[in-house]
């Protein structure tokens, strides 16, 4: 599901008082007391902080994740009482930080020869696919789009989510709490009525033209499939989440036998409960938990799914102004954004490195502090609470572990 990123510069995540009385039940965070390797002081006051911030933003529920270079961890939830205290550690709907575990899978695929990055997609997708998706100036230049274009958001395909010929946008059913779904041949249609935004570009170049395209990564994962001759769930269990031992991550309608029947925490708009299975189940997007994303992300950053030293740095090789998301960067399956003015004077700008999901979800890397995190607001217009969220967890990281 296609992300975005907040539509101004995150704050500096100074505490700020709750504006007024907050309708709905919260309940206490909830930590994970098998982690316990915070400092009491940290974790208490992250803890804090995420309560604070849930019912400022009158949400239903969060559940967040940090882990330290050196493997100190601290995770809490925050929620309803209505069935108990939250714990932390559920599964949810990832959304778009999938897009992270299929350009692991390309860039395996790519180690392997089983595809070529700099392919035409031409090559491994039929005719009735390709013919006619990027039409500028009457001219289709299908032709020209890459594996590498797919991956980096640079072949000029539209976004399935953004606007449409007719009707509400996908983007905006899913922000109302709509449900919706399509079929593949769906995808291809819209993406032929909304027209391309720009060629193909030369990826020779110092920078290119970057639109996130959901769209891209729809085709990026039959290119997989048509590479490899496998499905992307069977290419998923092989070659990330079983030699990971990821048992809390599938992809719907592929659940593990243990996990058969289970389903992810619930979507709200706020703190209104709403269903979305069509979407979900469109989507190609993941369920996991925070645990399962962190050692996807340590991993993945340490090399360990790769054959070759160097395959981890083409992640962020490059990384091109996005320009329907225009504060995020995207290399490959990577997004970068810069968190500002870090709690004053003397606190330097970081980076986030990793990416977000359209209903409040993300697994960052903050390289200037070595910190990972992941989590959720399982909200269905919740694009821009993560990086907010984060802005606010790192200030109160950054700020009482180094004290």
């Amino acid at each position: 599901m296609r992300p975005s990123a907040p539509p101004r510069p995150v704050d500096d995540g100074a505490p700020r008082p709750v504006p007024g009385p907050v309708a709905g039940p919260v309940a206490r965070p909830v930590p994970d007391a098998a982690a316990g390797s915070f400092p009491d002081p940290v974790a208490a006051r992250l803890s804090r902080v995420l309560a604070r911030f849930v019912a400022r933003r009158r949400l239903h529920h969060a559940d967040v994740a940090l882990v330290d270079g050196a493997g100190a961890r601290w995770s809490a939830a925050v929620g309803p009482d209505d069935d108990g205290p939250r714990q932390p550690g559920a599964p949810f709907f990832v959304a778009s930080v999938t897009k992270r575990f299929v350009v692991t899978l390309v860039l395996q695929a790519h180690e392997r020869g089983e595809l070529d990055l700099a392919a035409p997609v031409v090559r491994y997708l039929p005719p009735e696919t390709t013919r006619g998706l990027h039409v500028l100036g009457g001219v289709d230049r299908t032709p020209a789009i890459t594996v590498r274009h797919l991956a980096s958001h640079t072949s000029g395909l539209p976004d399935q989510f953004e606007k449409r010929p007719s009707g509400p946008s996908l983007f905006a059913l899913l922000a109302a709490g709509r449900d919706a779904a399509w079929t593949f041949e769906d995808v291809l249609r819209t993406t032929r009525e909304q027209g391309a935004h720009f060629p193909p570009q030369d990826l020779d170049a110092r920078r290119q033209k970057a639109r996130y395209s959901d769209t891209g990564y729809q085709l990026l994962i039959r290119v997989l499939e048509s590479a490899t001759g496998r499905s992307f769930a069977d290419l998923l269990a092989d070659r990330v989440t079983g030699p990971l031992g990821l048992a809390s991550t599938w992809l719907p309608g592929h659940p593990p036998a243990r996990l058969a029947g289970a389903a992810p925490s619930p979507l709200h708009v706020r703190r209104r409960h709403v269903e979305l299975p069509g979407m979900i189940g469109s989507s190609n997007d993941l369920v996991s938990t925070t645990d399962d994303l962190l050692a996807f992300q340590r991993a993945l950053l340490a090399g360990e799914l790769f054959a070759r030293p160097g395959t981890t740095a083409l992640l962020t090789e490059r990384a091109n102004r996005l320009r329907n998301i225009p504060v995020v960067r995207y290399g490959l399956g990577t997004m970068t954004f810069r968190v500002g003015r870090l709690t004053g004077a003397g606190r330097r700008p970081v980076t986030l490195v990793g990416h977000s999901g359209a209903t409040g979800t993300w697994l960052f890397h903050c390289p200037e502090l070595d910190l990972h995190l992941a989590g959720t607001v399982d909200q269905a217009g919740g694009q821009a609470l993560p990086f907010h969220l984060m802005a606010h967890l790192l200030h109160a990281w950054r700020t009482t572990s180094l004290r």
